[in-house]
C-alpha cells in the first residue's frame, strides 16, 4: 500500500504502517550515524538533554556529501543501519520512533521497535543523488567536528521509502525470503 506521511511520526501513524508499505515522508527528519549516536547515548547516560527533541522523531542514517553551489545538500544515500543497532534501543526509549537506512537489524532493535512502536524504513542504497532531491532544507545542529556524521535537521518532501520492519516486528526481509523459498517448492 502507498501512503503519504506528514511527520512527526506519531505512535498512531507508526501503528498504521505495515512491512512492505511504500511511503512518502514529508516533514522534519534528523541525520546521524554511529559517531553521532554514540555521543547522543553518552549524553543521555550523563543525564544531559539531546541537541533536538527526539519525541516522535525520525532519524536518517546518512553522512551526506558536501553541497555543491546552489544545492541544499550533496548526495545523501543511506548508511548500513546495523552500525546504529547498539544505540537504536536507547534512542527509541527517549522517544525517537522512525529510522531510515539500509540492511538488516538485530533482534534487540526489533524488540525495542515493538516496545516503543518504532518503524524502520528502507531507503535505496546507491540512490543518494536522487534522495537528495527530496531534501529541501538542511541545518547543522550539533557535532560539527564529526563532518559528514554531524547531526543535521532536514526538511524533506515526498521522500520515497519502504517500511521494512513495522511496529509489530513484521519484517519485509524475512517475509520476502519466506515467500521466495515457498515459491521454489
Amino acid at each position: 500500500m502507498e501512503k503519504h506521511i506528514q511527520l512527526p511520526l506519531t505512535e498512531e501513524v507508526a501503528k498504521s504502517l505495515h512491512a512492505g508499505d511504500s511511503v512518502y515522508l514529508t516533514g522534519t527528519i534528523y541525520t546521524s550515524r554511529d559517531a553521532g549516536h554514540k555521543r547522543m547515548c553518552e549524553a543521555l547516560a550523563r543525564g544531559e538533554e539531546l541537541p533536538f527533541d527526539p519525541t516522535d522523531a525520525t532519524i536518517y542514517y546518512v553522512g551526506p556529501t558536501p553541497a555543491k553551489p546552489g544545492q541544499v545538500i550533496g548526495s545523501a544515500g543511506p548508511t548500513t543501519s546495523g552500525r546504529m543497532d547498539a544505540y537504536a534501543p536507547t534512542m527509541m526509549s527517549v522517544g525517537a520512533r522512525g529510522m531510515i537506512g539500509k540492511g538488516a537489524r538485530l533482534p534487540e532493535v526489533v524488540d525495542a521497535m515493538k516496545k516503543y512502536h518504532g518503524v524502520y524504513f528502507g531507503a535505496i542504497g546507491g540512490a543518494g543523488a536522487l534522495l537528495a532531491k527530496c531534501i529541501k532544507k538542511c541545518e547543522l545542529i550539533a557535532y560539527e567536528d564529526l563532518g559528514a556524521e554531524a547531526l543535521r535537521k532536514l526538511y524533506v518532501e515526498d521522500m520515497p521509502l519502504v517500511v521494512i520492519i513495522d511496529s509489530e516486528g513484521k519484517n519485509l526481509y524475512d517475509d520476502g525470503k519466506a515467500a521466495y523459498l515457498a515459491s521454489q517448492k
